[in-house]
């Protein structure tokens, strides 16, 4: 970064040495040594140096949820309490490293605990059984590597003589990492059954690698949005339609 800025001073350097041996006469700004008045210099032939922004992803950080609850009366009344187990399971795209999966295991057990479920034996087949799911895919590619430093020169040439000019960009922000997706589904079942009672996914778009958003941020994130007003939910119509996908 620091060889790209010294590379442009000194083609700053250059042009403004070269600039002061051209000559100049009364049609630039009214005689020797009058200024950079002409009409036109100043700014339109080229743009003054400028540091580059670049705005926040709207996505980052945005949780996306839905629920849907089964229409059975009678089982919906089982929800919230009495003893829960949590399974992980994998699948097509699943993102199931060791880490990260305990880390939503625990996001969710904590939730299952605020919603009135009793975890305290999981290693026991339970009546009621969550089932957890964790994916990601790739929003937006990681932006590759580029010069921090560049530059546009030109020249404009009067009737007296010739001037120089030299426009710099300067863009010190870092090449942002990919943006990421991370998706946790939820779904209690009952043991005996094998009928769904309540279900629900909730997704947040994170930058990966980023240190504000750590596995278990994003999990006690996900997990809170899943279980907020439990089990309040969409209902799951006779056909399934309504679940989520």
């Amino acid at each position: 970064m620091l060889k790209g800025a010294g590379i442009a001073a000194g083609i700053a350097a250059s042009l403004l040495a070269s600039s002061a041996q051209a000559q100049y006469g009364p049609g630039w700004g009214g005689g020797m040594g009058g200024g950079w008045d002409r009409p036109g210099w100043g700014g339109s032939m080229l743009d003054s140096p400028r540091m580059q922004t670049r705005s926040k992803d709207s996505r980052e950080g945005h949780v996306e949820v839905s629920r849907f609850v089964s229409p059975d009366a009678a089982a919906v009344a089982e929800l919230g309490h009495g003893p829960v187990s949590v399974e992980s399971e994998s699948g097509d795209g699943a993102w199931v490293e060791a880490g990260a999966r305990r880390a939503y295991e625990a996001a969710i057990v904590d939730a299952l605990v605020g919603a009135g479920y009793d975890t305290l034996h999981p290693d026991t087949p339970q009546p009621q059984i969550t089932k957890l799911r964790i994916s990601r895919q790739v929003l937006t590619p990681a932006e590759e590597k580029r010069s921090p430093v560049s530059g546009t020169a030109a020249m404009e040439v009067g009737t007296y003589g010739q001037a120089y000019g030299l426009g710099i960009n300067i863009d010190m922000t870092k090449p942002r990492s990919a943006l990421v997706s991370t998706r946790l589904d939820a779904q209690i079942v009952d043991r005996a059954s094998g009928k769904v009672l309540w279900e629900g996914y909730a997704t947040i778009a994170t930058r990966e690698g980023d240190d504000k958003w750590p596995d278990g941020m994003i999990a006690t994130k996900l997990a809170g949005a899943l279980f907020d007003n439990f089990p309040k939910a969409d209902a799951i119509g006779p056909d399934g339609v309504g679940r989520a996908g």
